[in-house]
């Protein structure tokens, strides 16, 4: 199974991106879907996920209310849709794929993408 994160780039404070999450070689709508984040200096720490219909998903208290994840399992694609970002923001962003579909709040990840970058600018 292989994940391929795009979408990063550099951003104004308050500004939105989009990250893309493409999956291949498994079965998509099987999998919890998850995106993650790593700043500079620090551990990677989670940020969202969604259930295999896409019917549940689950935040960080960070990032509640700005950021919505979302999913087309016809193709095969996991989104973050990153709204009013802060500096504080700026990581690498990582998808993930929990393959037993387990619950968003418990779900735990097998299969990783390689990152994408995004910078947010004072």
């Amino acid at each position: 199974v292989q994940l391929q994160a795009s979408g990063g780039g550099l951003v104004q404070a308050g500004g939105s991106l989009r990250l893309s999450c493409a999956v291949s070689g498994g079965t998509f709508s099987l999998y919890t879907m998850g995106w993650f984040r790593q700043a500079p200096g620090k551990e990677r720490e989670f940020v969202a996920a969604i259930s295999r219909s896409g019917s549940n998903t689950y935040y960080a208290d960070s990032v509640k209310g700005r950021f919505t994840i979302s999913r087309d399992n016809a193709k095969n694609t996991v989104y973050l849709q990153m709204n009013s970002l802060k500096p504080e923001d700026t990581a690498v962003f990582y998808c993930a794929a929990d393959r037993f579909g387990r619950s968003t709040r418990f779900a735990t990840y097998d299969y990783w993408g390689q990152g994408t970058l995004v910078t947010v600018s004072s």
